[in-house]
């Protein structure tokens, strides 16, 4: 459980004043506040200096206006969730690639919130800070279509695993959807192989793409190494990035990453990097 203070600094990050009472509109205010003020990002991993996910440590970050990626995102608001007195459980999940099959691996650290007053009773919510440009406001566990701004969410019964449920994101998004699995996790145990793996591993998909992402009442952004796509309704609109103060621009501006774990040379050496990586891409397109 987080201390007041660390309450109130989380809080401070979201730009929220006051610590409320866990009711349902509070979560909803929370949830919209966490996506639009803390992308998801590999910035850390791209940069060769991986972050534990240890849940103390991932609250260290979204506090002192840092970031990571799912593990670090969904294990940090559940941590701050439950010390508002929200009823939060950790489930097994797995995100579905472009052109792949659904899975549970793991690979995802999935979350819901139970509503509900009486102990005998199940309100539950799906909850999820930690997929970069979905969903904006928590969802209800039922099957259903739900719109949220220019994105149309869908919640079904798993087809992979008993029990459990599938959320369908939009469908010009960056990936289908997401498989999570009933059982209730206790601990990030369960996480931590994955977590080295997307961290260190070779072929790791992050090792060596810088990715930000995040997600806002009309729409969402992306930087995808030089590349910035803004979408909003059902529009997107790209723009290439050549040169390293308009992408820091970009970065603090739209994301409100201002790298400040990273000194200027440092940062020169990552905008270093993602050019270099954009002038290959380029070339294997033949540009």
């Amino acid at each position: 459980m987080l201390s007041k203070e660390e309450i109130k600094a989380y809080l401070t990050r979201l730009g929220i004043n006051e610590i409320q009472p866990p009711t349902k509109s509070f979560l909803i205010e929370l949830h919209k506040a966490h996506v639009k003020s803390i992308p998801w990002e590999t910035v850390d991993i791209f940069a060769g200096r991986p972050v534990s996910i240890d849940v103390r440590e991932s609250v260290q970050l979204m506090i002192n206006r840092r970031s990571g990626y799912c593990f670090h995102l969904n294990g940090a608001f559940s941590t701050l969730l439950r010390s508002l007195g929200y009823n939060v459980s950790w489930h097994r999940a797995g995100v579905q690639p472009s052109g792949q099959e659904p899975r549970v691996d793991s690979f995802h650290l999935g979350l819901t919130v139970n509503m509900a007053k009486d102990e005998q009773e199940e309100e539950r919510w799906i909850i999820d800070v930690g997929l970069g440009d979905m969903p904006y406001e928590p969802l209800p566990l039922h099957a259903g279509v739900y719109g949220q701004g220019p994105f149309t969410y869908r919640v079904k019964e798993s087809a992979v695993v008993k029990n459990g449920w599938r959320l369908e994101h939009d469908p010009l998004s960056s990936f289908p959807g997401v498989d999570y699995a009933p059982e209730v996790v206790l601990d990030m145990e369960e996480f931590k192989l994955k977590h080295d793996y997307y961290s260190r591993a070779a072929d790791s998909p992050w090792l060596n793409l810088f990715l930000i992402r995040h997600r806002h009442g009309e729409g969402s952004n992306e930087l995808r190494g030089c590349i910035w796509s803004k979408r909003e309704n059902r529009n997107v609109e790209t723009t290439e990035i050549l040169t390293k103060s308009h992408w820091l621009e970009v970065l603090g501006e739209i994301f409100g990453e201002h790298l400040v774990n990273y000194s200027s040379q440092e940062r020169d050496n990552l905008w270093k990097k993602v050019l270099k990586n954009h002038e290959e891409w380029n070339k294997s397109k033949g540009n």
